[in-house]
């Protein structure tokens, strides 16, 4: 399971992993618990995590980032407790971890669904996202490489067909 196949499903609390969808809804599993169920597109919507924004005073930022921002500042800022915790608490919470965010279109409901994600996303070992960014960071150099030099990619590379593809291409150029 990645990051990118986790979603949130309107209606349901936690997080799900999106196994497959379907004309009439889709199959997920839930993160915490591991079952499986179908969910109907009709009283149901699925949202991929990587493409939920938060609000910020300037432009607008990436759910993962501000969970980057959390794991960055996990051992210098305790985190509070969605639960327990008040609301001027979370508030500064998030203040002091990113002061960016725009607190008249954040809520703090959103707030506290972004600290349980976290602590889901945490329990399920899900916070990789600078691996994640950096494999396709190389993937895309490896491809400007292979591209200017099928044969030394040839020589370099040992994962097959997707090297074959690029140098196809390349001396189809």
């Amino acid at each position: 399971m990645e990051y990118r196949e986790i979603v949130s499903v309107t209606g349901l609390s936690g997080l799900y992993q999106l196994l497959t969808t379907k004309s009439d809804g889709a199959i997920v599993r839930n993160v915490a618990d591991q079952s499986t169920k179908f969910i109907s597109a009709r009283q149901h919507n699925v949202t991929p995590l990587e493409s939920i924004e938060v609000y910020t005073t300037g432009e607008n930022v990436r759910l993962h980032e501000v969970f980057k921002k959390m794991q960055e500042h996990e051992t210098d800022i305790p985190m509070v407790d969605a639960k327990t915790a008040d609301n001027n608490s979370i508030k500064s919470y998030f203040k002091s971890i990113f002061p960016e965010f725009d607190e008249e279109r954040v809520y703090v409901s959103d707030m506290k669904k972004m600290l349980k994600w976290y602590e889901l996303l945490k329990t399920a070992d899900l916070l990789h996202f600078e691996e994640e960014t950096t494999e396709g960071e190389g993937t895309e150099g490896e491809t400007t490489e292979t591209a200017a030099e099928p044969v030394a990619a040839e020589a370099t590379t040992s994962t097959g067909s997707k090297e074959e593809a690029i140098t196809d291409t390349a001396e189809e150029a």
